[in-house]
């Protein structure tokens, strides 16, 4: 597995979740218990990762996220 994206934001891993499993690239999330382990939710960052052949597919949704964050895209469609 290889590491597509890392955030501390509850809601943009939820969504990069499901569009990964819409578009039906496997994904799991690492270290979700490190970051409460540490007592502080912010410290360590939870990474999504995905199988290396799966990679360019995920990677599009990255592409997706950020034309949303910019206004390019309406996150419904």
């Amino acid at each position: 597995m290889v590491e597509l994206f890392r955030t501390n934001d509850p809601v943009l891993l939820s969504w990069m979740q499901a569009r990964l499993a819409a578009l039906d690239v496997p994904a799991q999330v690492f270290d979700i218990h490190a970051s409460f382990m540490d007592g502080n939710v912010l410290a360590i960052q939870r990474r999504i990762m995905v199988d290396e052949d799966d990679l360019a597919r995920a990677q599009r949704v990255i592409v997706e996220a950020e034309e949303i964050a910019r206004g390019e895209r309406d996150p419904l469609d």
